[in-house]
């Protein structure tokens, strides 16, 4: 057998047969053009109004939240924990400016008869104010944070005196004689002072002589909760004198606070080292939560006295 014969044998073993079924497509069919039906060019009111909102509205509305959200929400994104501490801050602002509203309400009654009580008990104004130190908004030293390649061509700091934090005048009832530091000058508070009248004693027991303290919370110079405002005769002494006393005021001053409803009234430098821990402590687990544990343990303070001199 020769060569040819063994290829075309192999090409029959190789063979594959195909069904002879054949293929069939689908037939094309003519399509029908309905033109469409005359649309009216004439608007109803309600139509143009629906127009006019749509396009001008909704769309100025979208290009001012687009821009709003290119120029501002990155750079708050960007830095951790810096929208929910926008958002807490928020938050704590309306719960305190509804809980001044609300505390002003229910002191109503006293506005009337404390200032009777005052005026017959000694003479002088019913109302005393006193500067305060508040929320310190420098974070850091300016000079400490210079860059090495800005040249600083100022010879001092803007602030004259650094009080190592914003003042502002806080309002009470008045407790005790009138021009009671004139001649003393300013001193703390001790038990049984002969300065403080009976009517201020009672007043600084149930602490109504705090109430007007509502205002410093409406005008933002204080939270409902915080640590106590201070003296600045007294802030630069004893952030010399106490380690991490400028720690409280990276928070803004509170009408009540961890300190107040667990220390008291301060009434020398040993007490106030006591206050620091209880500040510094709120400070770190700050929340809405814990705010609101502190106003309702005030509550208990108020009715019992605790703490008060």
């Amino acid at each position: 057998m020769n060569s040819r014969q063994n290829n075309n044998m192999n090409l029959k073993a190789e063979t594959i047969a195909y069904p002879s079924t054949g293929v069939k497509y689908g037939v094309a069919h003519t399509a029908r053009y309905t033109p469409p039906a005359t649309v009216s060019h004439s608007l109803t009111f309600s139509s143009q109004v629906n127009y006019f909102f749509c396009e001008y509205f909704k769309g100025l509305l979208f290009v001012a939240a687009c821009s709003v959200f290119i120029l501002a929400i990155p750079r708050v994104l960007t830095e951790q924990g810096k929208l929910k501490q926008l958002l807490t801050n928020s938050v704590r602002r309306l719960m305190d400016i509804a809980g001044a509203l609300l505390g002003l309400i229910l002191t109503l009654p006293l506005w009337i008869v404390v200032p009777i009580a005052i005026k017959l008990s000694s003479p002088g104004p019913v109302f005393y104010s006193q500067t305060r130190v508040g929320l310190n908004r420098r974070r850091c030293d300016r000079r400490a944070c210079q860059q090495a390649d800005v040249v600083d061509y100022r010879k001092r700091e803007r602030r004259r005196v650094d009080y190592l934090g914003k003042l502002f005048r806080v309002y009470k009832f008045r407790t005790m004689v009138n021009d009671a530091e004139k001649e003393c000058g300013a001193v703390w508070a001790s038990e049984n002072d002969t300065r403080i009248t009976r009517v201020g004693q009672f007043l600084r027991m149930a602490r109504i002589d705090e109430i007007p303290q509502f205002i410093n919370i409406l005008l933002g110079d204080m939270s409902l909760v915080g640590p106590r405002p201070e003296r600045p005769e007294f802030v630069r002494e004893l952030a010399d004198q106490i380690r991490g006393y400028s720690g409280r005021l990276q928070v803004k001053p509170g009408l009540t606070g961890l300190a107040q409803i667990e220390n008291g009234y301060d009434s020398s430098v040993s007490t106030v080292v006591q206050k620091v821990k209880w500040d510094l402590t709120y400070i770190k687990s700050r929340s809405i939560l814990t705010d609101i544990k502190i106003i309702l343990k005030t509550f208990g303070v108020v009715f019992t006295g605790k703490g008060a001199r």
